[in-house]
């Protein structure tokens, strides 16, 4: 498993920025890591590392390129629980970032459901919930399949940061081969749920993970909030059992990871020590 870091390193800097950044620590693939479509007037500008799903993806593999950088995968982040709207982010962005994935042979494009924000999402109940996130994803399932690209759900909401709710979603789906999962040990952790026990269950749909670890400042919110961004401590400094992680993956056919924490260069090296214990590399 080659480790790979998160396109978000400096605030209020561009993709190229990063791509700089991200190399001269030593790292040789990257997450595209944001992603909207049309324009966006902060990534024109320089101030935000964001892709457009309506560019021309080979500017944007060339781009990784000339860094000598790989492309590991290309985040598709939804809001998939609030009802449809042209704005909110969903089934079409995540269908634009297959169809960006396979353009430029990337295997892997993660989404999840994120926390519903409106009144409505709320008062759903657990199955519902699913049964919605499902419908969202039935259409780019079956296009992932036709593109060859596996669409990843991420841990990273009420439902999909638990064992039982991935379970859902993916017998409503009918478990196609063009999903799988990509394991955020902080978020699935925070939600509530034991990372190690998702590894062991979902071991062969896992694909891709994020890596991050947090600390005690976490407790008071662990069960109540959905998705950290980050982490800004190094990976075994925490709380979350990523030693059991690594243990029961370190064997599974996962080509890409991706660190998600911030911080000085030595919580970085820090966090890569950690995992290079355990076989995976740069």
């Amino acid at each position: 498993m080659q480790i790979g870091v998160f396109l978000l390193i400096k605030p209020f800097s561009g993709i190229e920025d990063q791509l700089r950044i991200a190399k001269s620590m030593g790292f040789n693939c990257a997450d595209i890591t944001d992603t909207n479509s049309g324009g966006s007037m902060l990534g024109t500008a320089g101030f935000s590392p964001t892709i457009s799903l309506d560019d021309n993806p080979f500017d944007i593999k060339r781009l990784f390129g000339k860094y000598n950088m790989k492309i590991s995968t290309i985040c598709a982040h939804a809001n998939l629980l609030d009802p449809t709207k042209p704005s909110r982010y969903s089934t079409p962005e995540i269908m634009k970032a297959i169809k960006f994935a396979a353009a430029i042979n990337v295997t892997d494009v993660i989404t999840t459901e994120n926390e519903p924000h409106t009144e409505w999402a709320k008062k759903l109940t657990f199955e519902q919930k699913a049964f919605v996130i499902a419908e969202k994803l039935f259409e780019p399932v079956k296009f992932a399949n036709d593109y060859g690209v596996r669409l990843l759900i991420e841990n990273h909401g009420p439902v999909t940061d638990k064992i039982e709710g991935l379970k859902l979603i993916f017998d409503i789906l009918d478990n196609p081969e063009s999903l799988g999962i990509n394991l955020d040990t902080g978020n699935s952790w925070l939600g509530g749920s034991d990372p190690v026990e998702i590894a062991k269950v979902f071991k062969n749909k896992i694909y891709h993970v994020h890596w991050k670890d947090l600390g005690t400042d976490w407790l008071p919110f662990r069960g109540i909030k959905y998705g950290a961004g980050f982490s800004n401590i190094a990976i075994g400094d925490g709380l979350i059992d990523i030693k059991g992680v690594c243990e029961i993956l370190k064997d599974k056919d996962i080509e890409y990871s991706t660190l998600e924490i911030v911080g000085d260069k030595e919580i970085f090296e820090k966090s890569i020590n950690f995992l290079a214990s355990f076989g995976f590399i740069l």
